[in-house]
């Protein structure tokens, strides 16, 4: 991984955590989403590190180079706040900044709503904190969207996970595209959100069509044909779990909390960020325009900016 810092294995209460590090200052720690990695932070680390901030990017167990115990139990909310605070910890942190990008967006609510004392302030990236659902769920889902989407067909252990790896560097080159026009979006839905199906359809994106280049692309190709999917689609098989474990418990981030959105993201778009309020109170939100779902590629600049100036205004 050129121009990546070296990883550095931690033990965050028995499950072994990679961590890529650079800058000294206040911590941040950044958590990918699926199917990344911690490297999808390449491009903020340096930006991070070189405003006086600690950034330390995260595989999430599961992924990359850390632990990834079978069990779907192990990734609930409450577990993996339970690795995180025990990240702090190993890193002789009292609090840090938690950064998320799509799962890593939910991963860091769920933080600052488990584990408020360890949270200096909280940033998601396309992901908004939702207010518990009044049903399942999958089952909202499946009635809203049809039993197709992905949430769903990602519940049978193994399937999901014998179709991507059966051709991984296909897989991720179907992935990482850069986003569509909304005015095609009403025809795309619902089917758009059957990723199983689409990726046995079959095609390749052509080079231009991606959002980054084959460099980088390779890094996640050669990480998941050692790895394969299982850890990272166990997040999805929790999904009920972390509704039920939620259930009766205070909702509230208070901590100063940072939404970016994307215009184009069409699995999280802007519109799904209405109302976070409820239970962010103290909430700052933007969106960038002419940006899809993976922001960290397509706006990395952009990002960086807003990350930057909000955290100097905020948290430091």
């Amino acid at each position: 991984m050129r121009d990546f810092p070296e990883p550095r294995f931690v033990d965050a209460g028995g499950v072994r955590l990679a961590t890529y590090e650079a800058g000294e200052g206040p911590a941040a720690i950044l958590l990918h989403g699926w199917p990344e990695l911690a490297y999808s932070w390449k491009n903020q680390i340096p930006a991070l590190a070189g405003a006086g901030w600690r950034a330390v990017a995260v595989d999430l167990k599961g992924f990359g180079l850390s632990d990834a115990p079978p069990e779907k139990e192990l990734y609930d909310c409450e577990r993996m706040s339970a690795d995180f605070a025990a990240l702090l910890d190993a890193l002789g942190l009292e609090k840090a900044v938690f950064i998320g990008h799509d799962w890593g967006g939910a991963l860091v609510w769920s933080m600052a709503q488990l584990r408020p004392e360890r949270v200096a302030g909280v940033v998601s990236v396309c992901t908004p904190a939702y207010p518990r659902a009044p049903a399942p769920p999958l089952d909202i889902i499946a009635e809203r969207l049809t039993p197709d989407h992905y949430f769903i067909r990602f519940q049978p252990e193994g399937f999901a996970e014998a179709l991507f790896e059966s051709d991984v560097e296909r897989f991720f080159a179907f992935v990482f595209r850069k986003p569509v026009p909304r005015e095609v979006w009403p025809r795309l839905i619902p089917h758009v959100f059957d990723l199983p199906a689409r990726f046995a359809e079959g095609g390749r994106a052509e080079p231009e069509a991606l959002v980054m280049g084959p460099e980088d692309l390779r890094v996640y190709v050669e990480a998941y044909a050692r790895t394969g999917f299982r850890g990272g689609i166990n997040l999805y098989r929790n999904i009920n779990r972390n509704w039920a474990l939620m259930e009766g418990r205070d909702e509230t981030v208070r901590a100063p909390a940072l939404w970016i959105g994307a215009e184009l993201d069409l699995f999280l778009p802007p519109e799904a960020a209405q109302g976070m309020e409820r239970i962010v109170p103290d909430l700052e939100k933007h969106v960038l325009s002419g940006c899809g779902h993976w922001v960290m590629w397509e706006k990395p600049a952009e990002l960086n900016a807003l990350l930057l100036d909000w955290l100097e205004r905020r948290v430091r």
